[in-house]
């Protein structure tokens, strides 16, 4: 049976704050359980919070980084349930006012970019966290997390498959870090999606029956999770069953999604207005401010890329995500004075380098000062681009050494002697008649085993567009 899938997300990003959302406790993370708490994280009675001005600016900005409108009245509502890191038995967040509303997000597709509508961005407070694993009679509860600003971005279900569900995170995470709003460190928690999947026959009918899937904390793990839970439904609806709307949690090391509960509707948490946090008049001044401020995000810095730089489409895509990167790699190109071979630095040795180390640009000894020197001297012909990149870049990003220190250290000086040079193409052509006679029987393409030759004679120090020259200049005489 094919059916059509239909996705919404919503994803939860925490603010780049330092101080909780209605309290002055710092944000820790890894800290003493419970340390980081006061009576108004807790719960206490006659504890009362008092909005963080620094959450409700953040959250404006992610709101026009995203394309939407900030509301021009906002007020916090109470969401009623019960779940033992709750300690107040209900959480702060927004119902029917929220921060902003409207927005989209691009996405590329294989039929074109497509424009992924949002439907609302709200602030709340994240609750605190079970701990499971340290006694086998009872769960733990650390309160830490109590209190930390949320940023919950809700999608409208314009998404129709897992490859486009990633992508769209890839570029939620792109913006929201360009904007400064956060960090979207997935590891500590920062960044937590749940996602809505439905399948129908046709894209005339109505929207099918909506799942909830949660647990997901990973980009990887999401995709995993959708593709498991349409093939879910597919195959229930082919055998005449009923999709029925629940919650499900999501099995990593089964693959496999699992029920947890009926889906709960706004009604079943019994939302009313927070009475100790008043409604209040979006400040037009703060919403302005943030306009102007707003840096420029991935896909203008692509755009910029393509028509300004000459980068291709692809090229661009990959160096303008990140924020990081694409400063690392425009610093970069001004010193070396060539954008292609910056270009091409960054997205060979640099981005291999990054992903084989599990590290990020900071955490390396790399600077666009080293970088830019190392690549002058390959294309300088001081040193082979080969030497280059598997000898010299490696130790320049563990230890920070200038390049041309460790050229020397390492003995990988390009010879461009035409004396020395002169004597290694001769002995390669003693040594390798039989292609020799090759290239003078018109096989072009074996001078480059014979450049190869003389590279392996010079351990690499030959300069191979010299030697090609030489080789070539030899075997037509």
């Amino acid at each position: 049976m094919s059916l059509i899938p239909t996705i919404g997300l919503e994803v939860h990003c925490q603010l780049n704050t330092r101080t909780k959302i209605f309290c002055g406790c710092k944000l820790i993370f890894g800290g003493q359980p419970n340390s980081a708490v006061c009576p108004v994280c807790l719960g206490l009675p006659g504890a009362l919070p008092v909005l963080n001005r620094e959450a409700y600016r953040l959250g404006v900005r992610a709101v026009l980084a995203l394309n939407g409108q900030p509301a021009e009245r906002m007020k916090f509502d109470r969401k009623n349930y019960y779940y033992p890191d709750l300690p107040k038995g209900y959480q702060i967040s927004q119902y029917d006012e929220p921060l902003g509303r409207g927005g989209w997000i691009e996405i590329d597709t294989p039929s074109g970019i497509k424009r992924v509508r949002l439907h609302r961005a709200h602030l709340e407070e994240d609750a605190g966290k079970l701990i499971h694993d340290q006694s086998p009679e009872y769960s733990h509860v650390d309160l830490n997390r109590a209190g930390t600003p949320l940023i919950e971005i809700v999608s409208e279900p314009d998404l129709d498959s897992s490859t486009e569900v990633y992508e769209y995170l890839t570029q939620l995470k792109a913006i929201l870090k360009s904007a400064r709003v956060s960090d979207c460190d997935m590891e500590k928690g920062h960044l937590r999606c749940d996602a809505n999947v439905s399948v129908r026959r046709s894209a005339s009918d109505p929207l099918g029956t909506k799942v909830e899937i949660k647990n997901l904390n990973s980009f990887k793990a999401v995709k995993a999770a959708v593709e498991h839970e349409i093939e879910r439904q597919t195959a229930a609806l082919a055998a005449g069953e009923v999709i029925r709307q629940e919650t499900r949690l999501w099995d990593d090391n089964a693959g496999r999604t699992v029920a947890m509960r009926s889906k709960e509707e706004a009604h079943d948490y019994r939302y009313f207005p927070d009475p100790d946090l008043v409604p209040f008049h979006v400040d037009a001044v703060i919403v302005e401010a943030e306009r102007q401020a707003m840096p420029e995000m991935p896909r203008q810095r692509r755009r910029r890329y393509v028509e300004s730089l000459k980068l291709s489409d692809y090229d661009a895509g990959l160096l303008s995500q990140e924020r990081e990167v694409s400063a690392f790699f425009e610093d970069t190109a001004a010193r070396l004075g060539d954008i292609k071979a910056a270009a091409n630095w960054m997205i060979g040795p640099v981005f291999a380098y990054l992903s084989a180390k599990g590290v990020t640009l900071d955490q390396t000894r790399l600077s666009p000062d080293l970088l830019s020197a190392l690549a002058r001297l390959a294309l300088d012909n001081k040193m082979s681009f080969q030497a280059a990149k598997d000898k010299v870049f490696p130790e320049m990003a563990e230890s920070g050494t200038a390049p041309e220190e460790l050229m020397r250290r390492m003995g990988l000086e390009q010879v461009s002697d035409e004396g020395a040079l002169d004597v290694w193409a001769d002995e390669v052509i003693r040594e390798n008649a039989k292609v020799v006679e090759e290239v003078r029987s018109g096989k072009d393409t074996a001078v480059m085993f014979l450049v190869g030759q003389v590279m392996k004679k010079s351990k690499g120090k030959a300069n191979p567009g010299k030697v090609q020259t030489l080789l070539r200049s030899k075997l037509s005489s």
